[in-house]
């Protein structure tokens, strides 16, 4: 079986990086077709697998600027030839689904989330993001090309699977489409339940520094309980939340893995303040034996149950997360129960589902 495997682009390592990684080790000659590739933002990851880009690589500020690019990355992710290949498994929460295969190629494609900003976030990508504003004014009309682009594009895509139920929710409506959820793959034993005497006193937020993972409510938070808060990530938000931040909001920027494991086993309790696809950090959290108080949306809602793993509130807003800490508080959380239901997202499961999914539906496919 000939397997390529397509991903958006390689210019942040974040939950579809990680995933592309665990392909990988399942196919580790599969080339990667992608629009974009910036080793130095990847840190080492990826450097010995066989990178294949489109010409928006040689395009001036393409790597460092992607979000102004989708018309080019549409024309892009359609010139790519997948024509030797009997198996293409796309990574996407974007274009790499919208590849064009023969009737000879098997697609499957790995959906993180059909295009938030082409269909249900819209305006606040124009707002994420800090546009010009000419390109505001502009942005509204050309999300109209790009939802049909992205729908029609679905026709190509023999078998969807869906990083969470969540997600399948959302390529059904968007897309008409049914698909199988494989949840994505987490290093659980990575983590570790540090004992009891070893526990410090603060929270934890862990991620990129982005507006819509709402930072800056859980830091407001904070400097009213005066309680300590250690955050993990780095982003375009940094120097806002660095300028909100009192005295006991401590900002980590990136630590390495060894580090972060430790510095999750230790909190007391862990921020999710955000609706997410499918919160690793979350998971992460979790695996450590650490609670997680979060926003009752998106997929972690159906992680968390209230009272033994975590607690959840209801509102984006600064006095339903104070509500929740104060609650939390006054709860007793078992370590060992909390990493238990983490422990469903191993790695190792998550590949042997993939690579059943991948042989059983070619050999189907081959069999037609």
């Amino acid at each position: 079986m000939k397997i390529a495997l397509v991903h958006d682009y390689l210019v942040q390592y974040g939950g579809a990086e990680r995933v592309l990684e665990a392909f990988l080790e399942i196919w580790p000659q599969a080339p990667v077709y992608t629009l974009l590739y910036d080793p130095k933002k990847m840190h080492g990851h990826f450097s010995r697998a066989n990178i294949k880009t489109s010409y928006l690589q040689r395009v001036p500020f393409a790597k460092s600027h992607h979000r102004l690019f989708p018309p080019l990355m549409m024309t892009a992710i359609e010139q790519f030839n997948f024509d030797y290949y009997d198996v293409v498994l796309s990574d996407s929460s974007s274009f790499a689904k919208n590849i064009i295969t023969d009737e000879q190629t098997l697609h499957l494609s790995y959906c993180h989330t059909p295009m938030r900003y082409g269909w249900d976030d819209c305006q606040y990508y124009v707002q994420e993001f800090g546009f010009p504003r000419w390109l505001k004014k502009v942005v509204p009309f050309l999300m109209n090309y790009i939802r049909v682009w992205d729908f029609e594009g679905t026709a190509g895509v023999d078998y969807f699977i869906a990083n969470s139920s969540f997600v399948a929710s959302r390529i059904k409506k968007y897309y008409g489409r049914e698909s199988v959820v494989i949840n994505p793959p987490v290093e659980v034993n990575n983590f570790f339940i540090s004992p009891a005497d070893q526990l410090s006193d603060y929270y934890l937020l862990v991620g990129r520094m982005m507006r819509y993972k709402k930072m800056d409510l859980v830091i407001e938070a904070f400097n009213e309980m005066n309680k300590p808060l250690k955050i993990v990530g780095r982003g375009m938000e940094y120097r806002n939340l660095k300028k909100k931040a009192g005295p006991t909001i401590e900002f980590l920027g990136r630590v390495d893995d060894i580090e972060l494991a430790k510095i999750y086993s230790q909190a007391k309790g862990f921020i999710f303040p955000q609706e997410e696809d499918f919160g690793i950090v979350a998971i992460e959290a979790l695996a450590s034996g650490r609670p997680v108080i979060a926003l009752s949306a998106g997929d972690i809602k159906e992680r968390i149950r209230d009272g033994v793993n975590g607690v959840l509130f209801e509102k984006q807003t600064k006095e339903d997360i104070i509500k929740a800490v104060d609650r939390a508080e006054k709860l007793f959380f078992n370590p060992i129960i909390i990493r238990e239901g983490a422990m469903a997202f191993d790695k190792e499961l998550f590949k042997m589902k993939i690579k059943q999914f991948v042989e059983d539906k070619f050999k189907n496919f081959k069999n037609k």
